[in-house]
């Protein structure tokens, strides 16, 4: 197998299979990023003398049509060769003789791998923004529309209080702004070029780094050597905590809408097409999807816990051990970008119940208004809670008043517009 790493001497196929596991179907994936990285690596090189012009001109050359055949989806990992990394030097060598071979210096492959993940992270993570605020803006032109349908809210599975459709969505909308600041913050670790820092410990070579920064649109070195090799699996690690943020989001929202659409609740309802049925009980409308968003969301909040175990006791420095951060990582990126587009287009078809309150089971929903009611006519707080329960108990409890929420972030004030603004602030990467 084509190795960059070979020196000469080969391993049985027994090692060589086990220690390249998933390598070569998951560096696909990084393929284009690659290719950037090597692209700004060799005009550095150039500008610092380790290159003629000549030759930057061939090698940018060979990179571009390596490039457009990973964009037209025929470049393909060789059955001898080992990764990505190995792969694009091979073609570059064939074609460009030693010229290819110089695209190597003053770098290691454990800096190659990090800004290829880097930058693929990088675009990950824009990409969760952009469908973030594709669910975010649904939820709140959800929670416009039904702003005055009540629902009941509940606490420990009880009815508890007077809600709303409009406080329901918004309450989601509101949870994704937080996600989106993890995000942010996940996308601030991820965005610093560790290019140049060879193995962890620099080279002789002098090395323009923050020329591949400027180059690679970073926003800053990962400064010390040693540090950008400590921030392999960090990176990982803070990505997949901002998608458990996210994750855990849209699992609530997902068990909420598997106990809505059941039928002794109502409360909301989606047309056939998009539930399932039972293969001995012809009446069953199953919410497979929901379901199946909550179990994908349970899966990825794992992903931060495994990447955490994994680069745990290790000493500074690069161990083969990182390898397997991919094959983590990767599977619950997709499983994140599936449940995101899931939830967005279920909600174009979702339809709500409008008179969930006509049925008196809901009746004691209103006790609390009841007492608050009492109390600004003047009764003792104590003394009003008493009194109501007391009704309730007795069976004589009737509520005629009306829902007189106005506080921020009530029934009444929903603060759409403020939270669309801390979205806006939180999106800003």
């Amino acid at each position: 197998m084509a190795t960059l790493w070979n020196k000469g001497t080969s391993c049985t196929d027994k090692v060589e299979a086990f220690t390249v596991g998933n390598d070569r179907i998951l560096d696909l994936r990084l393929a284009r990023y690659d290719v950037m990285g090597s692209k700004a690596h060799i005009k550095m090189l150039e500008s610092v003398g380790l290159l003629s012009s000549e030759e930057l001109s061939k090698l940018l050359s060979a990179l571009d049509e390596i490039a457009a055949s990973i964009e037209g989806g025929v470049f393909v990992l060789e059955d001898d060769v080992e990764d990505i990394h190995s792969q694009v030097e091979l073609l570059l060598t064939r074609k460009l003789g030693d010229i290819g071979k110089k695209i190597h210096s003053g770098r290691s492959r454990n800096d190659q791998v990090l800004v290829d993940l880097k930058l693929f992270l990088r675009d990950e993570l824009l990409a969760l923004r952009s469908e973030t605020l594709t669910l975010f803006n649904k939820l709140q032109a959800l929670s416009d529309k039904y702003s005055e349908v009540l629902l009941p809210g509940y606490t420990h599975a009880q009815i508890a209080m007077p809600s709303s459709f409009g406080l329901w969505f918004g309450a989601y909308a509101e949870a994704l702004v937080n996600d989106m600041s993890m995000m942010q913050g996940a996308y601030r670790v991820v965005n610093r070029n560790p290019l140049g820092s060879a193995a962890g410990y620099g080279n002789s070579f002098p090395l323009d780094r923050e020329m591949t920064t400027r180059l690679l649109g970073f926003a800053s070195p990962d400064y010390n050597s040693i540090a950008a090799q400590l921030s392999r699996g960090k990176s990982e690690r803070c990505v997949a905590s901002a998608m458990g943020s996210l994750a855990l989001t849209l699992n609530k929202f997902a068990s909420d809408c598997c106990m809505y659409m059941c039928p002794n609740f109502g409360f909301i309802h989606f047309p056939d097409s998009l539930t399932t049925g039972s293969s001995i009980m012809p009446h069953k409308k199953n919410p497979d999807v929901w379901e199946l968003v909550r179990a994908k969301c349970n899966r990825i909040l794992s992903t931060e816990n495994e990447i955490s175990l994994l680069c745990s006791n290790m000493p500074h420095g690069y161990h083969r051990d990182y390898q397997i951060l991919k094959d983590i990582l990767f599977p619950a990126l997709e499983l994140m970008h599936g449940c995101l587009d899931m939830t967005s287009y279920m909600l174009d078809f979702i339809e709500v119940n409008e008179h969930i309150l006509d049925n008196g089971l809901y009746d004691h929903l209103f006790t609390v208004e009841e007492v608050n009611r009492r109390v600004l006519d003047g009764m003792p707080f104590r003394d009003a809670y008493r009194q109501v329960g007391r009704e309730v108990n007795e069976g004589s409890f009737h509520f005629e008043g009306g829902i007189r929420h106005t506080h921020l972030g009530s029934i009444g004030n929903l603060c759409n517009d403020k939270i669309a603004a801390l979205m806006k602030e939180a999106a800003q990467w």
